[in-house]
């Protein structure tokens, strides 16, 4: 039996659907599908409802005690939208949105953010680098 360290825990439960994902995308015969997301409890504070692409999307994030609030799950956004992430930790660290490669430093009390329009469809990771926390998963439609 191998030993996987905690930190990669995360990334292994996630294969499966990355391999479906490919799959998906390959069937397609596009690069532009992403995954039907299935719908999740509200991972952020969102802004209010309005026609694809003109409102600000906020995302705000805490972490304390290794605890990430509100609870990792997928966000959807529409292509062309501009995000706003914000994220605040108790510890000095990274936040990281893979696919994006946009990062924020994080420091303790203090707020940290990232704005970029989603122009790229898919499903894209948020998490931090030295403690492997999931924050959420970003689904751009």
């Amino acid at each position: 039996m191998m030993i996987v360290p905690a930190r990669l825990r995360p990334l292994l439960a996630a294969l499966p659907l990355g391999v479906a994902l490919l799959m998906a995308t390959s069937a397609c015969g596009g690069s532009d599908a992403a995954a039907p997301a299935q719908s999740a409890a509200p991972a952020s504070t969102e802004s209010a409802a309005a026609p694809a692409g003109s409102a600000v999307k906020e995302i705000t994030v805490t972490i304390a005690g290794r605890t990430v609030t509100p609870p990792p799950g997928r966000i959807e956004v529409t292509k062309g939208q501009t995000v706003r992430i914000t994220v605040t930790g108790d510890a000095a660290d990274e936040a990281h949105l893979h696919g994006y490669d946009k990062e924020a430093e994080l420091q303790p009390g203090t707020p940290a953010s990232i704005e970029f329009v989603a122009d790229q469809t898919g499903l894209f990771e948020m998490e931090t680098h030295e403690s492997g926390l999931q924050l959420f998963q970003l689904v751009v439609r």
